[in-house]
């Protein structure tokens, strides 16, 4: 079998992201229709969103340096076969149970494939270039979230079966990656000795500082996703007064590219000022998203969008780009792994917290907490950042 370049092979890795966060979010859109169709309240679709995060943090904890023993190709083509099985649920869903199997499946999926993808753009990345491979995978899967948000839109406002088509779109999408996935080198100069065995839960001594900010950063990325994805368009239809599917899908398509373009403006910066620049600009996004429910203001959500795309990209690409420049080759996927554990699981708790509380409290106490939430897990990385994180980031310099 002739095997991709390794230009090619890191641009297959890339999309194998993007497609990891477009199969996360590709439900966003479709919760009102769920919720619609077969009376669901906020507790359960955000219990749908949730149980995603929670089962790929099992995933991460029983095979997060799977790829570092067997190679990233096998682990990327394992997790593409479960996650094309999670969207066909989804496109055959009759009832909830269904879209319950199919959310499990994608968890399944992206906890096998993202990591290995994630080091696997390291690992390709041109001679000198390593630093780069933050910056695109967060680009990335800011390109994952467009297209999961704005296709979905669009399907769901004009198309035809629209709780069945954005699914039957992406299953096409995620089996022509696969395709090309196929392709990659078998086998990486950076697999591990020895035999696979689950991994222990601790972080190696030497890269305990830098794991806290990473841990810390993307935590903070991925709860102010909880808050966008799994409650955004309730927020937009019954708090800004927007009933537009492909609208409100639009208004969150947009901070996803804003999540792209800023992981490029910032690449060159040190990663912990990267990190430190996402934990204000998270906190200011996420005050203006509270401000416009309160004026029931479409412009202000969509200045929140902007504002918030610029920090979840800086907590994301700054946390990721510090552990990516510190972690052994030979333990990157599952040092990443540790990282995306930690993140995933906060994000499936504050999810499930926020949907239940949105159902017994309303929608708006909801957002006041998340929003109280996502302030302190920013903070608490900007925090991190300056005190510990330019000592790592010069070292590893």
């Amino acid at each position: 079998m002739h095997a991709l370049s390794r230009r090619a092979s890191f641009w297959v890795a890339a999309a194998v992201v993007a497609i990891a966060l477009w199969t996360s979010a590709a439900p966003t859109v479709s919760y009102p229709l769920y919720a619609s169709e077969w009376n669901l309240t906020p507790a359960v679709t955000t219990a749908v969103f949730a149980v995603y995060p929670l089962v790929l943090v099992v995933v991460l904890v029983v095979f997060g340096n799977l790829s570092d023993y067997i190679g990233r190709r096998r682990a990327i083509l394992y997790g593409l076969a479960a996650s094309l099985a999670g969207v066909l649920l989804f496109a055959l869903a009759p009832n909830v149970g269904w879209i319950f199997a199919g959310r499990v499946l994608m968890g399944i999926g992206v906890g096998l494939s993202m990591s290995p993808a994630t080091a696997a753009m390291v690992e390709f990345s041109a001679r000198g270039q390593e630093k780069r491979a933050s910056s695109i995978t967060t680009a990335s899967t800011a390109a994952g979230l467009a297209l999961a948000t704005l296709v979905g839109g669009v399907l769901i406002e004009y198309g035809p079966i629209p709780t069945q088509l954005n699914f039957w779109v992406l299953s096409v999408v995620v089996a022509g990656v696969a395709v090309f996935a196929w392709f990659l080198p078998r086998r990486s100069a950076t697999d591990a000795a020895g035999r696979w065995r689950p991994p222990p839960l601790a972080v190696p001594h030497g890269l305990r500082g830098s794991f806290a900010i990473a841990a810390a950063a993307v935590s903070g990325a991925f709860a102010l996703g909880a808050l966008i994805l799994s409650l955004g368009v309730d927020i937009a239809q019954a708090l800004i007064g927007s009933d537009n599917a492909l609208v409100n899908g639009a208004v969150i398509s947009l901070n996803a590219v804003v999540i792209g373009a800023s992981a490029l403006v910032v690449r060159r910066w040190r990663s912990d000022v990267i990190v430190v620049a996402g934990g204000v600009a998270t906190l200011l996004g996420v005050g203006l998203l509270l401000l416009a429910s309160m004026e029931h203001s479409l412009l202000l959500f969509i200045a929140a969008g902007v504002v918030t795309g610029v920090g979840y990209s800086s907590l994301f690409s700054g946390g990721l780009g510090l552990i990516n420049a510190t972690a052994p080759s030979h333990h990157r996927a599952g040092t990443i792994s540790s990282v995306y554990l930690v993140a995933y699981f906060l994000q499936g708790a504050i999810a499930l917290f926020l949907g239940a509380l949105a159902t017994a409290s309303g929608l708006q106490l909801a957002l006041e907490i998340g929003v109280v939430i996502v302030a302190v897990l920013s903070l608490a990385a900007a925090a991190l950042a300056v005190t510990v994180g330019r000592a790592r980031v010069l070292v590893a310099a």
